[in-house]
């Protein structure tokens, strides 16, 4: 018998961390109730899942947890709504809705072998933590991999741990930047278009994936563009144009595109020819 689309696995909230300093964005750690469906839930970065809290609703969120780190599924989320704000009120222990995994994910059999540049803003480092980890993982496979991630302030940076660990690695190229720092913050101050054009990254045998506010992403394809990224090379993830996950809510087809099944991630290639409304 066919799975049910519209139906959910049960999982249980076994953690819950506050990211941020205004409290906005916590990151929850579930792990299913039925543990055969761990095997079921067969992902990877840059696919998401739709989660719901029951008698709310349901709402879309990328995975920022690897296929790697076994036993759990991560997301971040932030509270803007009905469903994040109830998200944002449950405890450790509760029972909530999973269904997934959705969309396509970001190329990895393209990656193999080349230099990768991970490109994001605020929140939406939510997936790129998912590839990141996913690619250290099998660090062996990719060659070069280089980060560039930024906040408004340090408070507003996400999984900040994380982000020492991996800038301590000699395998990654790390560059965290935030719009505005203060007395305690001693990194990169600025833009991430503009750190971005500093670093220069090199565009031979190499990638772009970039996520993030959409203005962040509008500065930041010029200066890859500049920088010799042809669009067929530089990666984006529309997630936040994700409704009902299956296509059949029809709201957020692009064209002919229906972001949810032909994505979310899409090259720049791809997106320009579509009508400019993305």
């Amino acid at each position: 018998m066919t799975k049910n689309p519209y139906l959910p696995f049960l999982a249980r909230v076994e953690k819950v961390e506050i990211e941020t300093e205004d409290r906005n964005i916590k990151s929850f750690d579930f792990t299913f109730l039925d543990k055969e469906n761990i095997n079921k839930f067969n992902y990877l970065p840059g696919q998401f899942a739709e989660i719901s809290v029951f008698g709310k609703g349901e709402a879309p969120f990328g995975m920022a947890s690897s296929p790697t780190e076994k036993g759990y599924l991560k997301f971040s989320i932030n509270k803007v709504g009905i469903v994040t704000t109830a998200l944002h009120n449950i405890e450790e222990g509760e029972i909530i809705g999973i269904r997934g995994p959705l969309g396509n994910h970001y190329p990895l059999d393209k990656f193999e072998g080349k230099n990768v540049v991970i490109v994001g803003g605020g929140f939406a480092f939510t997936t790129l933590r998912s590839l990141l980890i996913y690619m250290q993982e099998k660090r062996d496979k990719y060659k070069d991999i280089t980060v560039i991630y930024g906040a408004r302030s340090p408070g507003l940076l996400l999984y900040k741990n994380e982000l020492e660990e991996w800038k301590k690695q000699d395998n990654l190229k790390m560059y965290i930047t935030v719009d505005k720092g203060d007395k305690n913050w001693d990194g990169l101050v600025g833009f991430v278009p503009n750190i971005t054009k500093e670093a220069a990254p090199s565009s031979e045998n190499a990638y772009a994936v970039v996520c993030g506010p959409p203005i962040m992403i509008k500065f930041t394809i010029p200066v890859l563009t500049e920088l010799g990224f042809t669009p067929d090379r530089i990666i984006l993830s529309l997630e936040m144009r994700m409704k009902c996950g299956i296509g059949m809510c029809g709201r957020c087809n692009i064209g002919s595109k229906y972001v949810c099944k032909d994505g979310p991630v899409f090259t720049l290639e791809e997106l320009r020819k579509l009508p400019e409304e993305y």
